[in-house]
């Protein structure tokens, strides 16, 4: 049986539910996830969109530029603007970036890996028993074989 995790924004206006257990978990310290999560770093789920479902309400995608010059789009609440979800230029609208703190039971996702640690600030500590790059991580290393064929499968690559 397929385990589901719900999630929605500040106000109530949009719930969501993800269709099984994301791919890969990771916490982010780039520039970009700072300023979008307001704070210090920001805990990922990757997930194929075709797992995110819409319960109520409607995100409304918004674009916004990257360090690196090029856009991304987040969807975010209309009504509390909390950013739900993102589709980041690398990996496209096939995969969505859940900012897991929007999840019911943000507890249950605990990253696996840590990335961009070179913009990490400098009183976050990282946990020496998960990996840590200070930029990308790398993939076939860090996620499993099935997180690995799922995101190969979900961006045409299979």
């Amino acid at each position: 049986m397929t385990r589901t995790h719900d999630g929605g924004c500040a106000c109530g206006a949009i719930r969501y539910r993800l269709g099984s257990e994301p791919i890969f978990v990771h916490c982010c310290h780039c520039t970009d996830c700072q300023r979008l999560s307001g704070t210090a770093f920001a805990i990922n789920a990757l997930i194929e969109m075709n797992r995110v479902h819409v319960v109520s309400g409607k995100p409304r995608p918004q674009v916004v530029p990257t360090d690196t010059g090029r856009t991304q789009s987040v969807l975010r609440c209309e009504d509390c603007g909390v950013a739900l979800w993102s589709h980041h230029p690398d990996l496209g609208p096939r995969i969505a970036i859940i900012f897991v703190g929007t999840l019911d039971d943000a507890r249950a996702f605990p990253p696996a890996a840590h990335c961009f640690t070179r913009s990490k600030h400098p009183w976050v500590a990282l946990p020496a028993n998960i990996p840590a790059a200070e930029a990308h991580y790398d993939s076939e290393v860090c996620w499993p074989p099935e997180g690995r064929r799922r995101m190969a499968a979900a961006l045409g690559e299979a």
